[in-house]
């Protein structure tokens, strides 16, 4: 998972949905406007945090599995929706929650941050594997998994041996979905696994925040991905694309905002310790000032009686 980009989608009018996005969303935008409870935790998924709760309604997975899910932004989307679909999803996350050459190595108060927000708020149909990815293949059975979400390591190397070693495990009505499809920084493969895996099945792509992939591998996947993959219309893909990135785009901006206004607030807090400092450092400089303050004050007091 990369760091949270800057580059907000550029606001546009969005053209009228036909009848075909109408249906594909399913009429009410409810689970678009929901509020996410991981807000304020920088994520490279924020921009995909709508269509996280859209998919969860679209695809009611009996089983959710993540690989790769770092602060939690990504998985507590998934965990959020399920909760307000009132659905019976179990759902589960695998991280060493170490790092990597990637997302960078970080340390155990990333893991013991989330593993509280976590426990506070789904323990009840979630479980956290703090282990590799390979090492929790045991713990699924064959044609179990209905929706994987692939975001670990991303070489393409190691995307494919993800979703290969995974790819006994899917149930067949299962969604996958590969993020970081659209980034092409040096060592990053994803972009080259998705456009093979893209050819063999049914599939739909999202380029902002970094790209998010959605294969439709079962053979029973659900029929709202199996209606967005088969979106034939170039003017509908667009409008979807446009609606998702749009609404993501303000939940990606919002962690950014609450960093610049921290960062001004210590700067004005700092600036003023400094003054203060400085008054002190002059003698006598302190109470001459507030002896002037206290004259000026009294004659604006003597002037309005006047």
């Amino acid at each position: 998972m990369l760091e949270a980009d800057t580059k907000a989608p550029v606001a546009e009018p969005m053209a009228k949905a036909s009848p075909g996005v109408d249906r594909l969303l399913g009429g009410s935008l409810g689970w678009l406007l929901r509020v996410p409870d991981r807000r304020g935790t920088h994520s490279a998924w924020w921009g995909h945090v709508p269509f996280a709760a859209w998919l969860i309604g679209a695809a009611r997975p009996a089983t959710l599995v993540e690989l790769g899910t770092h602060a939690g932004v990504s998985y507590a989307a998934f965990c959020q929706a399920v909760l307000a679909e009132g659905l019976e999803t179990r759902c589960h996350a695998v991280d060493t929650w170490q790092g990597d050459a990637h997302a960078g190595h970080y340390e155990n108060t990333v893991w013991e941050e989330f593993s509280r927000f976590h426990a506070a708020r789904y323990a009840g149909f979630s479980t956290l594997h703090r282990c590799r990815f390979d090492e929790a293949l045991a713990d699924f059975a064959d044609g179990t998994v209905d929706l994987l979400h692939i975001d670990g390591f991303h070489s393409y190397e190691a995307v494919r041996h993800d979703f290969e070693t995974w790819l006994p495990k899917l149930s067949p009505r299962a969604v996958v979905l590969l993020h970081d499809i659209a980034e092409r920084q040096e060592g990053f493969g994803v972009w080259r696994f998705w456009a093979e895996v893209s050819a063999r099945y049914p599939s739909f792509a999202f380029d902002h925040s970094h790209g998010l992939g959605i294969l439709a591998v079962g053979a029973e996947a659900p029929a709202a991905v199996r209606q967005l993959c088969d979106l034939s219309d170039p003017a509908d893909a667009a409008l979807v694309r446009q609606m998702f990135a749009t609404v993501g785009g303000g939940w990606r901006a919002e962690p950014e905002i609450a960093r610049l206004a921290a960062i001004e607030r210590s700067l004005t807090w700092q600036a003023a310790r400094r003054i203060h400092a400085g008054l002190h450092a002059v003698p006598g400089l302190l109470p001459l000032l507030r002896a002037t303050a206290s004259r000026l004050r009294m004659r604006k007091v003597r002037r309005a009686a006047a």
